[in-house]
């Protein structure tokens, strides 16, 4: 039999967790390796100009990387609430969704590990959190809420997404600390230091485990697929891109019908 999760628990687990999705997401959000930030101009008359000039087969490499649509570059400012949403469901879902797919790899038995649904709920949350700051949601009680009522179908109390006194919301602050790890710090390998943090933060939903089940997850036919070895890796892959499609809509939809955000 399951065990029951009060929705008192289920707050507690996604409060730490919620903050430590903000400094993992800044850390991909705010990476500029190129230094692409602020050294080119949008503008039409600033690309004449530039060209004008002839700039040098290095300049004009720069200057198609920031043309593209990633976090650092003057394309990525220009784009709208929808599409910044989509970048991180598409391009940020892709990469988690692969790693959570890893586990199919066994068909069958290795799809019922508890990593799958683990790092698959790892994966959703951090897309949540990021698609919520889009839209300009940064209160992290709101966040915890949607979170759960998106993934679990939980409706929480906003005292209970909060914490309930200053003792239990600074043990949130320091747990979330541990669990991100200092990610967004100089460091050689920052990708490194991401992995470890998603490993935390599987490993503190565990807490909640009889729950990662109800997240949504992809359809009857990638699931077919999943339990077939070697090609389970697929299945599962499709699968949990799907699911991050979804809950990006559903997201949408709460952050407009509890705050009344614009979803455009």
């Amino acid at each position: 039999m399951s065990e029951v999760v009060s929705d008192e628990r289920v707050a507690a687990v996604l409060r730490p967790f919620v903050r430590a999705c903000e400094p993992v997401l800044r850390a991909l959000r705010e990476s500029d390796p190129l230094r692409l930030r602020g050294r080119f101009g949008t503008s039409g008359a600033d690309a004449e100009t530039a060209s004008e000039t002839g700039p040098g087969g290095g300049e004009r490499l720069l200057r198609r990387l920031d043309a593209m649509r990633v976090p650092g570059s003057s394309t990525w400012d220009g784009m709208t609430v929808r599409q910044r949403c989509d970048w991180w469901s598409l391009r940020v879902g892709r990469f988690l969704a692969a790693l959570v797919g890893l586990p199919r790899f066994g068909g069958a038995i290795t799809s019922r590990l508890p990593l799958r649904n683990a790092l698959g709920t790892v994966a959703q949350g951090l897309v949540l959190v990021a698609v919520a700051g889009e839209h300009g949601l940064h209160d992290r009680a709101e966040q915890v809420r949607m979170i759960a009522h998106v993934l679990f179908g939980r409706d929480l109390s906003r005292r209970a997404a909060a914490g309930e006194s200053a003792e239990q919301r600074a043990a949130d602050e320091r747990r979330a600390a541990e669990l991100a790890g200092g990610v967004d710090e100089p460091r050689r390998s920052r990708a490194g230091a991401l992995g470890r943090a998603v490993w935390r933060m599987a490993r503190a939903l565990w807490e909640i485990h009889s729950e990662l089940d109800s997240r949504p997850q992809g359809g009857v036919g990638y699931e077919l697929i999943g339990s077939v070895p070697v090609v389970g890796v697929l299945g599962g892959y499709l699968g949990e891109r799907s699911a991050l499609r979804r809950i990006t809509r559903e997201a949408g939809k709460w952050i407009a019908a509890e705050h009344g955000l614009s979803t455009g």
